[in-house]
């Protein structure tokens, strides 16, 4: 394994090889020694510094490597350049993420995902996957024109194929749309769990609603959305959903691929964000938590902290739990549980059921946006439950309840819808285009 270590980083080298080595292992690699440079900045054509790739080089013979794993994601020059200079296979950290996405994807869905983030991560390095191909044939077939020929063709078809699968995945957007309109018209509120990986989140929904969702001791044991059914304390039926672990420097076009599945955070009315209080980096974890969190615009969500494997704490009590919040900074109102023995569930679920409760600040409102306000609706979709969709010529009309705190983010767009009247009643009529 090779990386930079940049000063001033959350994460240690150190740590973060750890954690690359995992992912590692997940694919059955095995790690036989790790070199890193410290610097602010990869050098842009080749990653490491001259001095460093002599020490890499040097290190083949005596550790008898044969793949270069880099804890970055590389460039299509770096990538062709170290691969040259090295004479190895080179993985660069999202390689080594999709490779281990590929492997858990379960579904359909699951697995075109992977396929479209796969391809269009190959895309623009295929010139080097076919000069690595061609090296090992015979006489050097595809180095001139007909390699060329076959680099175009090559292209053309990654082209074709990722266009195909985005319509695949539309329709399948679509399907699980209307499975949320039909989940919605049955008000059963959804709650999503989040989490990095491994944090005990399949365990937790195993416990809470009695399902065996394979739960392991691995990074991305899961990658597929599991949903399933649980009653409150009061009684009331919830649907708790377990979503694909975060991981730090999740890679932004991953995010992308599995939008369509991590809607179901966005959907839910209530998160639950499941932090493994045993693992050294839990900080850095949580934090990697709210900014992807942050990311996909789910960052104001009700969202309960749930500190897991709290059974294997070496001080019991109020106080150490105390303790352990301060020093990750977490809100005071966190619910410490363990999944694994099922404890503090009661506790977790009545948590849930008091957010819940919360939804008569919601008022009634109807939205109109402008086409060129698109980021308005997604905002609506985000704090917001949209309870009916329409188009015309004045944009897009949203009918739903908004956080009563929320409704101010709109003012600019108040306006009276024609045939309307406004209301000293509490529904929020919120329109198209002038200030009120």
């Amino acid at each position: 394994m090779i990386g930079i270590d940049r000063p001033g980083s959350e994460w240690t080298i150190q740590e973060s090889f750890e954690e690359l080595a995992r992912l590692a292992e997940t694919v059955d690699v095995e790690v036989v020694g790790s070199v890193s440079q410290r610097m602010s900045h990869p050098v842009p054509s080749t990653y490491f510094g001259k001095g460093k790739i002599e020490e890499v080089l040097a290190l083949k013979e005596t550790l008898e490597y044969d793949v270069v794993i880099v804890d970055d994601e590389l460039s299509p020059a770096q990538l062709r350049n170290l691969e040259k200079l090295l004479d190895v296979m080179i993985l660069d950290r999202t390689a080594l993420i999709l490779d281990v996405f590929a492997r858990r994807a379960v579904t359909h869905e699951g697995r075109l995902q992977v396929e479209l983030a796969q391809l269009e991560y190959r895309l623009p390095r295929l010139t080097r996957l076919w000069t690595h191909l061609s090296r090992q044939s015979r006489g050097g077939v595809g180095v001139r024109g007909p390699g060329e020929t076959q680099l175009e063709s090559d292209r053309r078809e990654a082209g074709k194929r990722i266009t195909h699968i985005k319509d695949e995945l539309s329709q399948v957007h679509r399907h699980r749309q209307l499975y949320r309109d039909h989940r919605r018209e049955k008000q059963a509120p959804v709650v999503a769990l989040v989490g990095y990986t491994n944090a005990g989140k399949s365990t937790l929904l195993n416990a809470l609603t009695g399902s065996t969702v394979l739960s392991e001791d691995k990074l991305f044991a899961t990658l597929d959305p599991t949903t399933r059914r649980t009653s409150l304390p009061s009684g009331r039926d919830v649907l708790i959903t377990d979503t694909v672990g975060f991981i730090n420097n999740l890679p932004t076009m991953l995010v992308a691929a599995f939008r369509a599945t991590l809607e179901e955070i966005n959907e839910a009315s209530v998160l639950i964000h499941v932090v493994d209080i045993t693992h050294p980096n839990a900080a850095e974890q949580t934090e990697t938590v709210n900014k992807v969190l942050e990311e996909l615009g789910a960052d104001g969500k009700p969202t309960i902290v749930a500190i897991n494997k709290i059974d294997l704490i070496q001080e019991e009590g109020q106080p150490a739990i105390d303790q352990i919040r301060r020093d990750l900074n977490l809100p005071e109102d966190v619910v410490a549980v363990s999944a694994h023995r099922k404890l503090g569930l009661t506790e977790l679920l009545t948590a849930v059921e008091r957010l819940l409760e919360t939804d008569q600040d919601f008022i009634p409102v109807t939205l109109v946006v402008p086409y060129n306000r698109s980021d308005l609706v997604d905002r609506f979709h985000t704090i917001g439950r949209v309870q009916e969709t329409g188009f015309d010529e004045r944009g897009t009309t949203l009918i739903g309840l908004l956080p009563s705190g929320m409704v101010a983010a709109f003012a600019p767009y108040v306006a009276i819808l024609p045939g309307e009247r406004a209301e000293s009643g509490s529904e929020v009529v919120v329109g198209t285009g002038t200030a009120a």
